[in-house]
């Protein structure tokens, strides 16, 4: 699905495009998608770790790949003032290295959203998870208007829990989520507006520019219009992710 300015009309959120020198969150159109399928496929963690709650990333490098690949479309339609999923592909220097989320659940009253992503194991302890995190909340605060953000991982995802403290959000208390068959302790951090305030400063400094929307006020706008009934019953029927799910809605190893 690339992007033209027609469907840009249509379907805001194919326009988006969030940038900071040589990285950039883009919409994922079909040409991205196979690729950040194909690099799913080549590994994402090790062996003996799980960083999501839903193992969408067991099995073959096929298996792994198509589960991106029916994620991602089942999320597209996903965009409403009642509930949003924005999955964006993570570009570094031209190159598709990973998958940065928003989603938010009863946008319109708590203007809440929370953040997930992953990146392929070659990109990964670079500093990209910083900075595409970075990214993610200036388009949550300066571009969509978002009061909170949350994140969340598993208390032996080191590099994940490493980047939510580094970035600014605040520890907001863990609880045990169910993870391939075990009780797992889950951390959840949290950055309020004002915080954001406080910490944007370093993180353009981080960034090594300004953060720079593009496509935004439009969807700004979608979100902001009254839900219609059909928006309202897709919102509900795309909420909750399955075992084979293969998108941002859960952290994954960021570095």
């Amino acid at each position: 699905m690339p992007h033209t300015d027609a469907l840009a009309r249509l379907w805001p959120a194919s326009a988006v495009r969030v940038r900071a020198g040589d990285l950039e969150l883009r919409w994922i159109d079909d040409d991205l998608l196979v690729e950040l399928a194909a690099l799913a496929g080549r590994g994402i963690h090790d062996a003996d770790a799980m960083p999501f709650e839903h193992p969408w990333s067991r099995g073959s490098a096929s298996d792994v790949a198509r589960s991106v690949l029916t994620y991602q479309w089942g999320l597209r339609g996903r965009i409403s003032p009642s509930a949003f999923a924005l999955e964006l592909a993570v570009i570094d220097h031209g190159v598709p290295v990973g998958v940065q989320g928003l989603t938010a659940e009863d946008w319109s009253v708590l203007r809440r959203v929370t953040t997930g992503s992953w990146l392929g194991r070659d990109h990964q302890g670079r500093g990209i998870g910083t900075r595409m995190r970075m990214l993610a909340l200036h388009l949550a605060f300066e571009g969509l208007g978002a009061r909170e953000a949350t994140s969340g991982a598993f208390i032996d995802n080191a590099p994940s829990n490493a980047v939510s403290r580094r970035v600014g959000y605040e520890p907001d208390g863990a609880f045990h989520v169910a993870r391939e068959g075990h009780p797992v302790l889950h951390n959840r951090w949290t950055m309020s507006r004002d915080v954001w305030d406080t910490v944007r400063a370093g993180h353009r400094e981080r960034l090594g520019a300004e953060a720079e929307l593009h496509g935004v006020d439009a969807l700004r706008s979608q979100l902001e219009a009254p839900a219609t009934p059909t928006q309202t019953i897709s919102a509900q029927t795309t909420s909750a992710p399955t075992t084979s799910t293969a998108g941002a809605i859960a952290p994954a190893v960021e570095g």
